[in-house]
């Protein structure tokens, strides 16, 4: 069974729009809450790029 995680800004009242995360041995599963249906599966590479990319656009 795969055990989803909420992102840690998930709350408000935009708590039902966030990121979800899971993770299996080899594996990492993304998906958007408002359409759990659709999953993507990047690699840990790709996935550590990404979030490198949005930290730095979130710099002032």
């Amino acid at each position: 069974m795969i055990q989803w995680q909420k992102s840690s800004f998930s709350s408000g009242s935009d708590g039902s729009n966030c990121v979800e995360l899971a993770a299996t041995d080899t594996t990492l599963l993304l998906r958007e809450s408002d359409d759990p249906t659709r999953i993507l599966a990047p690699t840990r590479t790709g996935l550590a790029a990404l979030l490198r990319q949005i930290r730095a656009a979130e710099r002032p």
